[in-house]
């Protein structure tokens, strides 16, 4: 399973990446999506799936001046 962001750019080169679904893999090798949401721009990019403890390590690290890897905003929580 992988999970599937949209992209935005919101000017001076920052990046937001919000998670609007899930992908699997067929036998074949394509993919099956199921969105919550539509990406404005068009865009979807997918990556390996990180359990919701895993990803929010991650952005704590981050936080804290840790390498964390793109940053990824979600509606319930407050990343800053």
């Amino acid at each position: 399973m992988k999970a599937v962001y949209t992209i935005v750019e919101r000017g001076e080169g920052k990046s937001y990446w919000t998670r609007i679904g899930v992908a699997f893999e067929n036998r074949d090798g394509s993919y099956n999506l199921k969105l919550d949401a539509l990406p404005v721009n068009g865009q979807l990019q997918m990556r390996e799936y990180e359990p919701k403890e895993k990803e929010d390590q991650r952005v704590a690290g981050r936080n804290s001046g840790g390498n964390g890897g793109p940053r990824r905003d979600y509606p319930h929580s407050n990343v800053g």
